[in-house]
């Protein structure tokens, strides 16, 4: 039997302000075999009810999901077919990969808004 090993995630914080006033993601890293999930958490920003989702391909960043005071407002078709995502309250978001393709190795970004990302994408 061959284990298709994927490398799924790794996951960076974008924050502003002080350290403690950052977003915090976890786990750092994530190894899943092929159609396992794989979750991933994040704690925006105190006082933020915005959480993007992205993950990073190559060069490219890609949108998967926006919660806005825990509720998905936007996501994308990719989103729907295999991801799931929740931000209740006083609990960490998350993001969760439904069944893991190697099309998934990729980096996983959450952010407290959409130019954090606009702004890191175009440095």
């Amino acid at each position: 039997m061959s284990l298709s090993v994927l490398c799924c995630v790794a996951l960076f914080h974008w924050g502003a302000g002080s350290m403690d006033t950052e977003i915090t993601q976890s786990p750092g890293h994530l190894v899943k075999g092929k159609d396992e999930k794989a979750k991933m958490d994040c704690v925006p920003v105190r006082g933020h009810a915005s959480v993007y989702w992205y993950r990073k391909k190559l060069e490219s960043f890609e949108f998967l999901v926006y919660l806005r005071n825990g509720k998905i407002t936007e996501d994308t078709a990719m989103f729907k077919q295999r991801f799931s995502a929740e931000c209740p309250q006083n609990s960490p978001c998350s993001l969760e990969i439904n069944s893991t393709e190697a099309a998934d190795s990729a980096l996983y970004f959450c952010a407290n808004s959409q130019s954090t990302v606009l702004h890191v994408s175009s440095s």
